[in-house]
């Protein structure tokens, strides 16, 4: 390279200036601009067996709450946490029905009786019933209902289906037997018709003998006095 040229080369390297205040505007402009955003990655699918265990993991949380639901539904416990047993309860009192262990009916002039023992009495209690008819008025009546104390009978109370305030009702027990008496007060009387007095008790558990069971019912009507009376056959 000759003289002449690299004088020339100097001379304009020495003339030269950089242009700064574009250099910075170019440095600026690349700082402001943001990063080309990265695409979006696709949500990951849970794997096969990760997705049976939580199925088979909720089918026993249901299995487990119904096993749980039923067990409860099915069991109620008293407050206390104790069991208890509960005995026999003494039934209320039931309306002459066709009863079984009917004695023979026994009647005289107008008056008409028969002994039974109601169909819904049981291991516990009973019922013992005396059917009175009477084809005549009665001015005087008295209906006599004796249970023999065997047994562990002990009155859980008595009815008649005429009205009580026409009648003294007393039960006590006397020589051996429990006694239902029904006394039709003065002044009162008894209409032509089927009438029904009843007398209820306890009894140990099991059957029980009604062999030595009896009642009696003594009236009085336009003819004069009359009395019928029977027993109670039936063994339950």
């Amino acid at each position: 390279m000759d003289e002449d040229l690299r004088e020339r080369l100097r001379t304009a390297a020495a003339s030269h200036r950089p242009d700064r205040a574009r250099m910075l505007a170019r440095i600026e402009r690349g700082m402001a601009e943001e990063p080309p955003a990265r695409p979006a990655r696709a949500p990951r699918t849970p794997m096969p067996w990760l997705r049976v265990v939580g199925a088979t993991a909720a089918v026993c949380g249901v299995l487990t709450a119904g096993a749980f639901a039923v067990t409860s539904a099915g069991r109620e416990e008293p407050a206390g946490g104790q069991r208890v047993a509960a005995g026999p309860a003494s039934p209320a009192p039931t309306t002459p029905s066709t009863a079984r262990g009917a004695a023979l009916p026994a009647g005289d002039g107008p008056l008409w009786s028969d002994g039974s023992l109601n169909p819904n009495s049981n291991s516990y209690w009973a019922q013992s019933e005396v059917t009175v008819k009477t084809t005549q008025p009665l001015s005087e009546l008295t209906v006599e209902l004796r249970i023999a104390l065997n047994g562990g009978v002990n009155t859980t109370g008595s009815w008649r289906s005429l009205p009580q305030e026409d009648f003294v009702a007393s039960a006590r027990e006397e020589d051996g037997f429990l006694v239902y008496r029904w006394t039709l007060k003065p002044g009162r009387s008894v209409p032509t018709g089927t009438h029904s007095f009843a007398g209820q008790y306890n009894h140990a558990e099991g059957a029980r003998d009604t062999g030595r069971d009896d009642y009696t019912a003594q009236a009085r009507a336009a003819g004069g006095t009359t009395s019928v009376g029977g027993g109670f056959t039936d063994t339950h």
